[in-house]
């Protein structure tokens, strides 16, 4: 006897999955046609594990998943369910198309719960990392409206809107930190092995130096000698910034830091607004009841002061006040979102509102990331330039004066 996986249409035209037992193939069609229904697809059970199982090992050939993966992942699930395949059969196919072999390892992990009867919300649910619970609550309120397809279809929307963000941060930040390095490395080579091979001659002319190159000499000194110091102190510096901001006070501290601060605040802001706004409409979408989603949202936007006006909405949301008049008695929500959340109440549809701001926000978040970039960059070189000036004053002043003494 062998176990076959099958998909049949029942007589009133629905799907149904499962498995049974029998002699052949043939034997097996015979039952399933013998209940009335008609094979769309049969294989036999140990051909699947074994596909799944040379998925897996390939799999842990792979390392982690990237954001970009899971973005992957999550349109091919959509696609998958939308054509028709069962569920079962979505993962299998997932599991062996990953390039990412942590994701295929997940897959492969899902594809045995849900063949056991566990739901793919529970599924990957057992993989937090990968999956927060933003999105496995997302996946379960699609599984539970029958709209399991369009709820990840907008999941994978949002998760390629969030990489294609960081991948246009990244390509903006790559010229000034290129630039930034260069600087660095500069000065330090100039402290550290120009400089001490001049400071000899600069001791031989004597007390009457200049006083740049008196600093100079001074840094000079203190980096060469005691720059271990100065290593240990960044040492403690980081470790201790990072104990602080672990703690609830020291989180929403830095993040209303962030928020207020000056030119960069805004842009901070209007990506934080915006990550909120697509994470609450996709939740909405998705079926998730509004305090729920609320809660979600606020834990997504990445910071304690939204997570802390989120709490406060839900509060006045669970006593009844509309979710935008909340808002706009929290505080940290502007204006353009208070006002679309309010149409989308009267209007009836949320979710697009939501939408429609993220997106705008996100042209906001766009060009001001831009400005910033063309404004960082003349400032990096500027100050390089600065300082590399500074330097070469400072060796060219003693070697002028000890010129003017010869004469």
């Amino acid at each position: 006897m062998s176990t076959y996986a099958y998909t049949a249409l029942d007589p009133s035209g629905k799907k149904k999955t499962g498995y049974l037992d029998a002699s052949n193939i043939d034997a097996a069609k015979a039952v399933i046609a013998a209940e009335g229904r008609y094979v769309l697809e049969i294989r036999e059970e140990a051909v699947v594990r074994e596909r799944s199982h040379v998925a897996g090992v390939e799999a842990k050939k792979g390392g982690r998943a990237s954001r970009a993966d899971i973005a992957l992942f999550s349109r091919r699930l959509a696609d998958l369910a939308l054509a028709g395949l069962p569920l079962d059969r979505v993962l299998q196919v997932v599991a062996e198309q990953s390039e990412s072999g942590a994701l295929a390892d997940v897959a492969t992990a899902a594809l045995e719960m849900v063949r056991a009867g566990h739901p793919v919300s529970s599924a990957l649910a057992e993989h937090p990392k990968l999956f927060p619970q933003v999105y496995t609550q997302t996946l379960k309120a699609g599984e539970a409206s029958g709209q399991f397809g369009e709820v990840a279809a907008r999941l994978a929307d949002f998760q390629e809107s969030e990489v294609a963000r960081r991948s246009k941060i990244v390509s903006a930040l790559i010229y000034p930190g290129i630039l930034t390095f260069t600087a660095v490395s500069v000065i330090v080579f100039l402290l550290t092995f120009v400089v001490p091979r001049l400071s000899g001659v600069f001791t031989a002319l004597g007390n009457d130096l200049p006083m740049t190159t008196k600093i100079l000499l001074a840094s000079t000194d203190f980096l060469t000698k005691r720059g271990m110091f100065i290593v240990i102190g960044l040492v403690v510096i980081v470790v201790g910034y990072k104990a602080w901001v672990a703690t609830d006070a020291g989180a929403t501290a830095r993040d209303g830091f962030f928020l207020r601060a000056p030119v960069l605040g805004p842009v901070i802001r209007k990506a934080t607004v915006s990550r909120f706004a697509r994470v609450l409409g996709t939740l909405v979408y998705g079926g998730v009841p509004i305090l729920d989603a609320l809660d979600l949202s606020g834990l997504a936007a990445g910071n304690r002061v939204f997570q802390q006006s989120a709490k406060a909405v839900q509060d006045d949301v669970r006593d009844g006040r509309p979710i935008a008049e909340a808002m706009r008695d929290a505080g940290a929500f502007p204006p353009v979102l208070t006002n679309m959340v309010a149409v989308g109440e009267e209007t009836g549809d949320l979710p697009k509102m939501l939408g429609r701001v993220a997106d705008s926000l996100d042209f906001e978040v766009d060009n001001g990331m831009n400005r910033l970039t063309a404004m960082v960059e003349p400032l990096i070189v500027l100050g390089m330039g600065g300082f590399v000036g500074f330097v070469v004053l400072s060796v060219l002043l003693p070697i002028y004066q000890a010129g003017d003494v010869v004469k």
